[in-house]
């Protein structure tokens, strides 16, 4: 013998019925939080900024990605960039 139950409620009305606390206010609060501080942070993660310090840590940073740069089209193309 085979029994089928299908329960049509809503995932509030299941936490409800199995006794689950409501967690709603909690995540609210939360995600509010969240957005808050990703907005306080944004202008820290715009491609300026992030450029920006990528070039001050090192000052010759431009020279070596321009190398690294030379080197992976030489690699590419099969061209080698060290002339003999």
């Amino acid at each position: 013998m085979k029994v089928t139950i299908e329960v049509d409620c809503t995932p509030l009305e299941a936490r409800e019925f199995m006794g689950l606390p409501d967690v709603q206010p909690m995540q609210t609060a939360m995600m509010e939080k969240l957005q808050q501080r990703m907005l306080e942070n944004i202008d820290k993660y715009s491609p300026e900024a992030i450029m920006q310090s990528w070039f001050t840590f090192d000052p010759k940073i431009g020279e070596r990605f321009q190398d690294m740069f030379a080197n992976l089209t030489g690699l590419a193309t099969g061209r080698s960039s060290d002339k003999k």
